[in-house]
């Protein structure tokens, strides 16, 4: 009897080391398939339903590191289609065209299958937002990597689920990023750079409501062109339960570089935002202009709840006056139909700090180009000239060419050479190589994951106080 417990007992130990064996082994290997070496074609994307034209535009270029082949899952409907267009027009056009090889698979199981078959290492996804959260969930908990257009999240409700899945991206050695195309405009970097120069600059002042340290405001347009074409957009786009209001979709955008701009390369936590107001208000758009830009005759069934005497009421506009650490923000989005002639979408941008006050703009004088001046506040206007020169030769060993130019008794306009102004679009090929580096490193920036966080709280916090 004593022979035969020892007997089970042995085996059970045996069986023990196997096991342990076993998962050391499998949890290796699932490593091993999370890491990047930089390899050529080792990066597979697989695009998720792509109904926004930025699905698209993070294939405008070709990279190394990206294989050709990308798997596309979608439910079979035009939103589909208008994408592979898209591609088609970038692989056959004249000058540097692309070699995108696409795999479709339509159907109404399309998450399922893509998850099923795991064709790809990185899901990439820009489109309806109404289940983005919960498609980011799931497919982070496979543990496939995701680079998302924004929004990430466009209700408060669902805000939790996306923080749980930054937290089970950590555990599993998965990469969540969104696309923060802004940071690489020129005018918003170099802003940020002489943010940062006490001589010129000084501190960021505290501001208030009603002149805030920092605001962000950006002018869109429903109707416009896109790679030199008129963009049709989808009918759901003008749905908010589908496409989020104005507040929580391009609003991030500008959070996100207030957060990157007053605060750079700091942690932040939800502690640190206070929200102080926040209001929204529609755009109204005719069945005319309606069809001008889906080319759908009438407003489907789940847009009659927003329409009013035949006209569609779409909340795409917003804004938030919040506190960040302290210092007064106020970001504001406002969507028109369409640009006057000869303007485009644009941005407007003030960092108020103690001896000057550094302003974008990106009106009719600035032929719409963005625009970056610097206006002396509290500082002597000659000594700041002379900081503000030695600065800009300092700053033009990074950025070859700037200059700066004396427009006035306390202004100076900042020269930047046609070759920074690469336009938007061309802005989500520097955010996927950016990406594609957080891959080859296993991990992103230590304060990217808690800023996207709290970014998406303000958002919401912020849709949450409008609505009351």
């Amino acid at each position: 009897m004593k022979n035969l417990s020892m007997f089970i007992l042995a085996l059970a130990v045996l069986f023990s080391a196997c096991t342990s064996s076993s998962q050391k082994s499998n949890e290796t290997e699932k490593k091993s398939e999370a890491m990047f070496t930089g390899a050529k074609g080792e990066v597979k994307i697989m695009t998720l339903d792509p109904g926004h034209f930025h699905a698209a535009l993070i294939l405008k270029s070709m990279y190394e590191q990206v294989n050709p082949v990308v798997h596309v899952y979608a439910p079979d409907a035009e939103d589909v289609n208008d994408h592979m267009k898209r591609i088609e027009g970038f692989n056959t056009r004249s000058e540097n065209p692309t070699s995108w090889q696409s795999k479709i698979y339509k159907g109404d199981d399309f998450f399922e299958k893509m998850i099923s078959e795991r064709k790809g290492n990185v899901m990439n996804m820009a489109g309806n937002n109404a289940k983005k959260t919960d498609y980011i969930y799931k497919t982070i908990d496979a543990g496939i990597n995701v680079l998302a257009d924004k929004p990430m999240v466009i209700t408060p409700d669902e805000f939790p689920k996306l923080e749980k899945a930054f937290q089970i991206a950590q555990e599993k050695g998965v990469l969540l990023y969104d696309i923060m195309t802004e940071r690489h405009e020129i005018t918003t970097m170099l802003q940020r750079e002489l943010s940062q120069l006490p001589e010129v600059f000084g501190k960021i002042i505290v501001g208030t409501e009603e002149e805030p340290a920092i605001t962000k405001e950006s002018i869109h347009h429903f109707y416009k062109y896109v790679s030199g074409k008129p963009l049709k957009r989808a009918a759901w786009f003008f749905d908010t339960k589908q496409q989020g209001e104005g507040l929580v979709d391009v609003n991030t955008h500008l959070v996100d570089l207030i957060q990157w701009e007053a605060f750079p390369e700091v942690t932040l936590a939800k502690s640190d935002v206070e929200i102080v107001s926040a209001r929204r208000w529609t755009t109204d758009m005719t069945p005319e202009m309606f069809k001008k830009v889906t080319h759908l005759d009438s407003y489907p069934d789940y847009l009659q709840k927003d329409v009013e005497d035949g006209v569609l009421k779409v909340y795409s506009n917003g804004e938030i006056n919040y506190k960040l650490k302290g210092i007064h923000a106020k970001a504001s989005v406002i969507w028109n139909f369409q640009a006057p002639e000869g303007a485009k979408d644009t941005h407007y941008s003030i960092m108020r700090g103690e001896k000057c006050n550094l302003i974008i703009e990106q009106g009719k004088k600035e032929g719409y180009k963005p625009k970056l001046y610097i206006e002396a506040t509290g500082a002597d206007a000659k000594e700041l000239a002379g900081s503000l020169n030695n600065a800009v030769v300092a700053l033009a060993e990074k950025y070859a060419g700037i200059s700066v130019e004396k427009i006035g008794d306390n202004k100076w306009a900042l020269n930047v050479p046609e070759k920074y102004n690469i336009g938007h679009e061309a802005h989500f090929s520097q955010v996927t190589e950016k990406y594609l580096q957080y891959l080859v490193d296993g991990k992103l920036p230590e304060w990217e994951v808690p800023n996207m966080i709290v970014k998406y709280y303000t958002t919401t916090e912020g849709m949450k106080a409008a609505m009351k």
